[in-house]
Parts: C-alpha cells; sequence; structure tokens
C-alpha cells in the first residue's frame, strides 16, 4: 500500500480491470495509484465517477472527489457581458474538427497555480484513442479562422466529462462552454461533471454536489 499524507492507505490497481468502492478515497479524493490508460480502464472509471490526474513521472493516480462540482445544462448561467459577445458572432464554434490540437492546446496553457501539466503524452495518446472510438469530443472556438479557444472531454450518453478547456482571447472558453451546454440541454443531458470547485466553473452555474448523489446519477441512464 502506498500511503498519502492523511495516512489513509491507497489500493493499488493492477492489471484486473477494477476499481475499488469511490467511498475508499480519502479526504482530497484520491482513490487509487498504478493501472493503466487503456480506453477499457479509462471508459470503466468515467463510468464510476473516477478520472486520472498526476504529473509527468509520476504513476497514475485516479480521484473521486467528495463533493463533486458538476453543471446541470439548463442552469448554465449567460451574464449580459456574454450574451452580447455570442450575439455579436465575434466566435464561431465547431465540434471534433481538431481534437487533437485543442487537447494539445489545453496541455501547454499556463494555470495559476500549476507547475507544468497533468496533460501527460501518455495522457495526450490516451484521450486521442478515445477520441478515434467515439468516447471523447473536441469544441473549438474560432476567431477570424484561427483557433482562440476550445475543451474536450468524455461523452457517457447522459453526462458530459469535462476534462480541460483553454482560452487564448478573453471569453473563447466561456462561449465554448455555454455552447456545449445548449446542446446537452436540447439533448437531455443531465449533468457536465466539471470535477473540481473553480471559481470560473462556478461563474458558469456549476454547483457542488454530493459524491454519494452523482454516482446516482451516472447509474440512472
Amino acid at each position: 500500500m502506498k500511503k498519502d499524507s492523511s495516512n489513509k492507505p491507497l489500493a493499488f490497481i493492477g492489471e484486473a480491470l477494477r476499481f475499488p468502492p469511490v467511498e475508499e478515497a480519502n479526504s482530497e479524493g484520491l482513490l487509487a495509484f498504478g493501472g493503466d490508460l487503456s480506453v477499457e480502464r479509462l471508459v470503466l472509471a468515467y463510468q464510476q465517477g473516477i478520472f486520472p490526474w498526476f504529473n509527468e513521472g509520476s504513476m497514475i493516480l485516479w480521484w473521486s472527489p467528495d463533493p463533486r462540482m458538476v453543471l446541470h445544462p439548463a442552469e448554465v448561467k449567460i451574464s449580459k457581458s456574454m450574451a452580447k459577445v455570442i450575439k455579436s458572432n465575434q466566435f464561431t464554434l465547431t465540434k471534433d474538427k481538431c481534437f487533437d490540437e485543442v487537447i494539445d492546446r489545453c496541455s501547454k496553457i499556463a494555470r495559476k497555480g500549476q507547475d507544468g501539466t497533468w496533460i501527460t503524452q501518455d495522457m495526450k495518446k490516451a484521450y486521442l484513442k478515445l477520441h478515434e472510438l467515439g468516447y471523447a469530443h473536441s469544441y473549438e472556438v474560432w476567431e477570424n479562422g484561427i483557433l482562440v479557444g476550445g475543451l474536450y472531454g468524455i461523452d457517457l450518453g447522459h453526462v458530459f466529462c469535462g476534462e480541460s478547456m483553454f482560452s487564448a482571447v478573453s471569453n473563447a472558453s466561456k462561449f465554448a462552454f455555454i455552447k456545449l451546454a445548449k446542446e446537452l440541454e436540447k439533448k437531455k443531458y443531465k449533468l457536465i461533471d466539471c470535477q473540481v470547485y473553480t471559481e470560473h466553473l462556478a461563474s458558469l452555474g456549476a454547483k457542488e454536489m454530493p459524491r454519494k448523489e452523482f454516482i446516482g446519477i451516472l447509474k440512472d441512464k
């Protein structure tokens, strides 16, 4: 067993395609370490409310935080300033036009409080494979023919698990997120999984939900 800073034992994942119960995660949401980034394991993880998050050179770490940051698509917040941006036709949106470039840009953008990126080369390869098989999707934002923002995530058919977004110009990632929410609202998706709290996500209407409730929604297809 490996132990984290709270001295709670972490499960080691070997070759078997399974995860420990999410209730065994520590107070920070860290559940287990080890395993691989195969398509089968990643899909199983997302279906169970688990996601990988680790730094380059580290073992794979698996997380299931409690509470969970989520958005009901119909509850996305559109500020007056964003409403003007949307109406101005400043941006155009595409889907799955350049998934590889979106994930690459997400990995390179500087983020406050982060040294380096968790989107490692192995992560990129794994999610590109998920994209090729129809599990992962990207939303691209363009301004004058130039890619200026976007996001990507895993589509479970009733829940969209957001992974990362980037913005090279003001409001580009917000535009992508709002357009995603509106699309999923029409398709009657239950949630967008935003994983953990950030002020940016909260400003867009995302809220924290008890993990137990989140897992229940994942299972209720």
